[in-house]
């Protein structure tokens, strides 16, 4: 008789990871920390076996401690380790000079994001010299049909894989969803999105692709254009969409792609 094999969740389980994973996943969906008994009881279990696990995450380094509120919270270590991955620490690492100089020319902030799942994660932004800036925090994570970027993200992607994404974006109005469909269309016909924020009135965001030696879009290049009542020479929103595509562009080089292609 043969033997009958386990499925291989069960033959391979590690239920000490499974609990430490559990935490971290928990405490990211968090603004505020947790205490000790809440996050039992969010992933019901004992809090003899909740409090070895933090102890051993506040230990590495990978979540907080408040003694005056009792409460837990994520650290920056995933996201610092996250940085350290071959892939994103070269992106990184490429378009730090050029995103510079780009928030210098056009007085305005830049960010560039990465898709990471339904969301857009932050991974590199700089503000420009001048007062009165509107910037993306570093390590931010939002919805990506509330983005520019997001539509940037997935322009690469099939109509069926664009279709997939969209019914997968449940918390999404049908307005945000119309509104992120126009936005990818953007980009397919001009290589550059241009769209007022969803977010914050008077901001336009103007985003570009990022590429890699495949032509993959591996990140989206973004200002959140700002128009100051108080002339101080700014470029504006024609010049900062050319100026950002050819940015875009560069870093593209960079990484290995051919992006010398006249917008169309």
């Amino acid at each position: 008789m043969s033997e009958t094999k386990a499925p291989a969740s069960e033959k391979y389980s590690a239920p000490a990871l499974s609990k430490g994973l559990d935490i971290l996943e928990l405490l990211a969906t968090r603004k505020d920390g947790l205490r000790k008994s809440e996050i039992a009881s969010a992933l019901n279990r004992s809090l003899s076996e909740i409090f070895r696990m933090l102890a051993v995450l506040v230990d590495r380094g990978y979540v907080l401690f408040d003694p005056a509120s009792e409460q837990y919270s994520l650290s920056l270590k995933l996201f610092e380790l996250a940085h350290q991955h071959p892939p994103v620490k070269r992106l990184t690492t490429v378009a730090a000079e050029p995103m510079a100089r780009l928030a210098d020319r056009l007085n305005q902030s830049v960010h560039l994001a990465i898709l990471s799942g339904n969301e857009v994660l932050v991974i590199a932004q700089n503000d420009p010299p001048g007062n009165n800036i509107t910037s993306v925090r570093l390590g931010a994570r939002i919805p990506a049909t509330i983005t520019a970027s997001g539509a940037v993200l997935v322009s690469h992607f099939t109509e069926p894989e664009i279709a997939r994404f969209c019914a997968g974006l449940t918390d999404a109005t049908p307005e945000q969803i119309k509104s992120f469909r126009e936005n990818v269309d953007q980009i397919v016909q001009h290589d550059v999105c241009v769209s007022p924020s969803m977010v914050i009135a008077g901001v336009q965001n103007i985003s570009t692709p990022v590429t890699d030696y495949s032509g993959k879009v591996v990140a989206a290049l973004t200002v959140p254009y700002i128009q100051r009542l108080i002339s101080t020479g700014d470029p504006d929103v024609e010049a900062a969409m050319d100026a950002l595509i050819a940015t875009g562009r560069e870093i593209s080089v960079k990484l290995g792609a051919n992006a010398a292609d006249p917008v169309s």
